[in-house]
């Protein structure tokens, strides 16, 4: 922050915590809901051509829209792998995975990310890139696993019905997706401004999104006029709240607070999820996935609190989009 650049006030920060804890658990209930009538690939897709366009406009009416063809490409590659691989693929699961499940599932991003991280570290060689998982880490990544274990196991292992294994691998490799996006953004070079990084991300992933959804023929089966009110509003929803107040309010954060504090809303996001789908879709609750939810939350507060205390890495580079990024930030 130089010297020019304004200080913002308890009261601020205090504000953007609680949008980015409220807001982000509350999109897993309106992926939900925004699916119920609307296919996901292109009810995603249209999300963030929307969102995308909009940050667009600010922008150039602000300052001028500035990037280079290699800014765009390296922005292209994240766009798709964070929200076609990422969002995409959240947004197909939750047809069928209660969006409580859903938030919970994804909570073990920053599992993979640490993973990663060490992929880097051991396949590029270069000591500036990727870090070494502590034994803290280990045990986090364990209890994370037997968390979601816990959590989707048994209705799998029984066949109740009630979880989709082939949804609940889509979230699995969202998370993976995730991941891979977040670490190409902390390591691709030549680093676009942060909210141009974000809206080549989100026109980029538009169309990443539109693609597959023409290879599914969603446009083909889809009939604007059986969209319900409130899947429409849900759409909005996520178009207004979910990308461009809390995405942009995520940036902020990270520009005037620690990646360590921001990342804390990982913690948060699930407890937010499961109760607004318990409380608006009526979503079953049980003792065990209260039990799963503990355990997965407390391997990612002990990733998150170790690898805060670790600082191996240089600052965060701009661009970075969700929860993963974010949880892989604790360095």
């Amino acid at each position: 922050m130089t010297a020019a650049e304004k200080t913002p006030t308890k009261a601020a920060l205090i504000t953007g915590f609680a949008a980015i804890y409220l807001i982000w658990g509350s999109t897993y209930l309106g992926i939900r809901i925004a699916v119920e009538t609307m296919p996901p690939f292109l009810m995603a897709g249209a999300r963030f051509l929307v969102a995308g366009s909009i940050l667009t406009a600010w922008i150039v009416f602000t300052g001028g829209f500035r990037a280079t063809r290699r800014q765009w490409f390296d922005n292209t590659i994240i766009g798709g792998l964070l929200l076609l691989g990422g969002n995409g693929l959240v947004s197909w699961a939750e047809q069928k995975v209660p969006s409580g499940i859903a938030t919970l599932i994804i909570s073990v991003s920053p599992l993979f990310i640490v993973l990663l991280d060490w992929l880097v570290l051991l396949v590029g060689q270069d000591a500036t890139r990727g870090s070494r998982p502590t034994p803290a880490i280990f045990v986090g990544i364990a209890l994370g696993f037997v968390g979601l274990a816990l959590l989707v196991g048994p209705d799998l292992r029984e066949g109740a019905g009630q979880l989709d294994p082939w949804r609940v691998g889509g979230l699995v490799l969202a998370c993976l997706s995730w991941g891979l996006g977040s670490i190409y953004t902390r390591y691709a070079r030549n680093q676009a401004a942060p909210f141009t990084g974000a809206a080549i991300q989100q026109l980029t992933g538009a169309v990443w999104l539109f693609v597959v959804s023409l290879i599914l023929r969603e446009p083909a089966h889809f009939d604007f006029a059986a969209v319900s009110g409130r899947s429409l509003l849900a759409w909005s929803y996520l178009v207004v709240a979910g990308s461009l107040v809390g995405f942009t309010t995520f940036i902020w954060l990270m520009k005037h607070s620690t990646p360590a504090k921001v990342s804390t809303y990982a913690y948060v996001n699930p407890v937010v999820a499961v109760f607004l789908g318990w409380l608006v879709l009526h979503e079953s609750v049980s003792p065990r996935i209260f039990v799963a939810a503990g355990i997965i939350i407390a391997g990612v507060a002990i990733i998150t609190v170790a690898k805060s205390r670790k600082a191996t890495l240089p600052a965060r580079p701009a661009g970075a989009v969700g929860p993963a990024a974010s949880a892989r930030d604790n360095t």
